[in-house]
């Protein structure tokens, strides 16, 4: 079944947005950069995001959400744990990442 993930963030109030926009241009590029050991091919289904536009007013401080569709959980635990491309850009996003949230969950199962 397939896998939902979730990411949120609130950038630190004194990032430059021209770091914002790099941020989000290097997560929204992972769909293409996570290649899977095994098969050497890209493995997230799909994935996207951007800035939050909701005119609910629920968001809190969380300005950009991005959502990736992973196969299974082997290929989530990969990226989570393993993948370069996105550990690297974990690492890079904390100094300018405030807060995260992350939701993950397979459609229909509760």
């Amino acid at each position: 079944m397939p896998i939902v993930h979730i990411v949120l963030f609130e950038f630190s109030a004194r990032t430059e947005h021209a770091k914002v926009v790099d941020a989000c241009e290097r997560m929204l590029a992972l769909s293409e950069k996570c290649i899977h050991p095994t098969t050497n091919k890209p493995y997230v289904k799909s994935h996207g995001g951007g800035r939050d536009t909701s005119p609910e007013g629920n968001q809190g401080a969380f300005t950009h959400g991005f959502v990736s569709e992973f196969e299974n959980e082997e290929d989530r635990k990969y990226y989570l744990e393993k993948d370069p491309a996105h550990l690297e850009i974990v690492a890079s996003l904390k100094e300018i990442v405030q807060n995260v949230r992350v939701v993950d969950f397979e459609p229909g199962k509760f």
